[in-house]
């Protein structure tokens, strides 16, 4: 199941309490205090890591505590700490206090660890309260409480690559192909309804990420279809491809279904409908003579990618062209 939001809450470990304590031994008269300090609490952090790629484990579990700080004891001996709680969350993952209103982390990169709850300190001995003229202290410091906060999770997936088409382009069918994703596919519209991220691999170690956004629809940006809620997954792409299915079932007409989904994008982000865009006239094995891609290149007045996701025509050749102009970006 795919999750890309969650809302928990955070706690960090109390601090252990100090202790009163006097050192009574035998032949040792007087011993004085020996009361140990309590352990610090463990605090909170988020950490990205990789083989993670949605919010699922947030999904039935909502109150996260670290460890609390142990007592002091005699002898001078002081709590042990609290465990660090590490929670950790797939790359892309926005962490935000709900109360403030406040963005604390973007987690966009794997390995990257942010604390968002300090633990509290250990509470003071009588030991530590001794001085000359109160040589028998009895008294000692609770520990303080550890930070609490309301967390909101918001995941926007990372790739190198983000498919966009009406439904039914062949987006599934394309990433399938190129990598060893297994989305749903089957031949009616929204078949996809979640995304889905896949590795391009080539010769020589080459490789990319590629994701298959659900498709959109008119209105998209607003909230129609399945759009709305999967759109800021392609916010964080190098590269926006548009599959364009050159005949649509529908009988639609592809260019104004092209421009459909630049309009809904460019509603969505400015941003987003600025990033590098290529676009892949999909279903040529329809087209064996070539003469709609042609014309809608010519409509288009842009750079076409003829390929057939289902017979495999021409993907290795839009693989080698995405990989350069990724390579390029990355510079």
């Amino acid at each position: 199941m795919f999750i890309d939001e969650a809302q928990i809450q955070v706690k960090a470990g109390d601090g252990g309490h100090g202790c009163i304590s006097f050192r009574r031994e035998k032949f040792i008269p007087k011993g004085g205090p020996d009361g140990g300090d309590g352990g610090r609490g463990g605090s909170v952090y988020f950490q990205a890591v990789e083989n993670l790629d949605t919010l699922l484990d947030f999904a039935g579990k909502h109150h996260w505590k670290a460890q609390k700080g142990q007592p002091g004891s005699g002898s001078n001996k002081h709590g042990a700490s609290g465990q660090d709680l590490i929670i950790k969350v797939p790359p892309g993952t926005l962490i935000y206090d709900i109360e403030l209103d406040l963005l604390l982390k973007d987690l966009n990169d794997i390995g990257l660890k942010v604390c968002v709850c300090r633990g509290g300190r250990g509470g003071r001995g009588n030991k530590s309260f001794a001085t000359s003229i109160n040589q028998t202290p009895r008294n000692a410091k609770p520990g303080k409480s550890g930070q609490e906060r309301n967390i909101r999770l918001e995941l926007k997936l990372i790739a190198d690559v983000g498919l966009v088409g009406m439904p039914n382009a062949g987006k599934s069918t394309l990433i399938s192909r190129c990598s060893a994703a297994r989305p749903k596919i089957a031949d009616y519209p929204f078949t996809t309804v979640e995304p889905v991220l896949g590795i391009v691999e080539l010769s020589d170690f080459r490789r990319f990420v590629m994701a298959d956004i659900p498709g959109l629809i008119e209105g998209a940006h607003s909230g129609a279809g399945l759009g709305y809620e999967f759109l800021k997954h392609i916010e964080r792409t190098r590269i926006i491809v548009h599959i364009l299915d050159i005949m649509p079932t529908d009988g639609s007409d592809p260019v104004e279904n092209y421009n459909a989904i630049r309009h809904e994008l460019e509603e969505y982000s400015k941003a987003l409908a600025g990033k590098q865009e290529v676009i892949v006239a999909n279903k040529t094995d329809l087209d064996p003579d070539g003469k709609i891609v042609e014309d809608l290149r010519k409509k288009l007045n842009k750079e076409l990618h003829p390929i057939s996701a289902v017979t495999g025509s021409g993907i290795k050749e839009l693989s080698e062209f995405l990989w350069q102009k990724v390579k390029e970006l990355k510079v």
